[in-house]
């Protein structure tokens, strides 16, 4: 998000945004204040807090979005007047070009809100940025029970990371997504500092080498373990395994990670029985 956000920024800011169209009743999360109170107001700046993205506007105002799991976003240089699939929005400038958010699949969870100056709407609940002091301070002293893939997935912890840097970056830790810091001496917490650093900037790299939105290529297809079950870790040539979960999955390497035990799976326990 962040390497998106830096894309959008080189494409508005300086621009005045001229209109939207809503294709979506469910997209806009907020009321008050209304996008047209932002109309004909130059964009001055370009944020991302965790996985939202936001323009701010001279009088402070903010419109901020969230792609959630299946978001993609377009970048058109002239703004198009037709409604691709699952569009939610489309955003315009005084330029000619035009922002489209859409969303795949069936959750509609991609959404945007209009935030008045000092509010931060759903922004508030997020924990720290996995870059910060608090972050780290966090995971060097915390004794939290959690499955650790489970509390890098949780916002209110850390805000950020979510379901596949978590893979991704508990592989190089070589850590099992089961275990927890409550059960970790300090030679792991650090490797798992490193991990976290290593993987986002090394994910962030890559995402900068993207041109235009995300609906070109889909986002996340240079993670190493995640979606990755059933293929051959890199390291060590074992399968990688999974955890299936009602919504997402946790993908391993038993030898890396779990010093080759299979972790259990419920569901698929399940559907043996």
């Amino acid at each position: 998000m962040q390497a998106l956000a830096e894309r959008i920024g080189e494409a508005v800011v300086g621009l005045e945004f001229v209109g939207y169209t809503a294709f979506s009743f469910h997209g806009l999360k907020t009321a008050v204040p209304a996008p047209e109170s932002v109309v004909n107001q130059c964009v001055v700046a370009m944020g991302r807090r965790a996985k939202y993205v936001w323009f701010g506007f001279a009088d402070d105002t903010r419109l901020l979005f969230h792609l959630s799991q299946a978001g993609r976003f377009d970048i058109e240089p002239i703004a198009k007047a037709t409604k691709p699939k699952g569009s939610v929005v489309r955003w315009k400038f005084s330029d000619g070009s035009a922002l489209l958010l859409r969303e795949f699949g069936t959750e509609r969870k991609a959404g945007w809100w209009m935030l008045a100056p000092g509010d931060d709407g759903p922004l508030a609940r997020l924990g720290p940025e996995p870059d910060s002091e608090e972050f780290f301070e966090l995971i060097r002293t915390s004794a939290d029970g959690r499955r650790i893939h489970t509390l890098l997935r949780d916002q209110r912890t850390v805000a950020g990371i979510g379901r596949g840097y978590s893979d991704d970056i508990l592989h190089h830790a070589r850590l099992s997504p089961f275990a927890s810091l409550k059960s970790m001496d300090l030679a792991p917490r650090e490797r798992l500092l490193d991990a976290i650093e290593f993987t986002l900037r090394d994910g962030l790299e890559r995402e900068r080498k993207r041109t235009g939105g995300l609906s070109e290529n889909k986002l996340g297809e240079h993670f190493l373990v995640h979606g990755k079950h059933g293929l051959p870790c890199p390291v060590c040539g074992t399968d990688f395994a999974h955890v299936s979960y009602e919504s997402y999955e946790v993908v391993y390497c038993p030898k890396c990670q779990t010093n080759g035990k299979v972790l259990a799976d419920r569901r698929l326990s399940r559907l043996l029985k």
